[in-house]
């Protein structure tokens, strides 16, 4: 079947089975994480209701390979993240991930050549420092959204010149501040990857 544009259905019964549209098959989870790691483009619809449900998909994926024992997050990674549910930074996290991973992503191919020249311990060092830079870079970025010291006191977090930042007014105001850390963030952000 050639490939299009449009993402692939895949639509989910009651049952829990999922149907690819695009083969007229039955397919697996398994399937599904073959197809991402192809860069096969696809959308996962309740067959019931017609509710898009790809990235409870997505998640149960990677649930999965984690359960696997492929371990790709870090439990403090998973830990922070579940901290911003709810969290008044939650709506930032999603375009900071994004941004992240794109960048690692880009790096990929650098990593890759280090690795295949290296052939040893350099590689491991190599992928380190890159692992080192990008969570320093997290978490500078992090604490530049914090514009206080968490209970208990973040020394590291007190002495960013962001946390002394005054509050934001009430009112319409409170957007434009967020806008304005926002850019800031970014600004910063562009600074870090650009020295890495």
């Amino acid at each position: 079947m050639a490939k299009t544009n449009e993402p692939t259905i895949i639509k989910k019964y009651a049952n829990r089975r999922l149907y690819n549209t695009g083969t007229s098959t039955y397919v697996t989870l398994e399937d599904l994480a073959v197809m991402v790691k192809g860069e096969e483009d696809f959308v996962v619809y309740d067959a019931k209701s017609g509710e898009d449900i790809t990235r409870s998909v997505l998640t149960q994926i990677i649930f999965e390979q984690e359960g696997k024992g492929q371990n790709l997050l870090p439990v403090t990674f998973l830990r922070q993240l579940i901290r911003f549910y709810g969290d008044s930074m939650q709506g930032l996290v999603p375009s900071f991930l994004e941004y992240s991973m794109t960048s690692l992503t880009k790096e990929q191919e650098k990593l890759r050549s280090q690795m295949s020249e290296a052939f040893g311990a350099t590689a491991f060092e190599a992928i380190e420092d890159q692992v080192k830079r990008n969570t320093e870079m997290f978490e500078r970025a992090m604490k530049m959204f914090m514009p206080f010291p968490a209970a208990g006191g973040d020394t590291a977090a007190s002495s960013n010149p962001a946390s002394t930042a005054k509050p934001a007014k009430s009112g319409g105001s409170d957007l434009d501040e967020m806008k304005r850390q926002l850019e800031d963030m970014q600004k910063k952000i562009n600074q870090l990857s650009e020295k890495s």
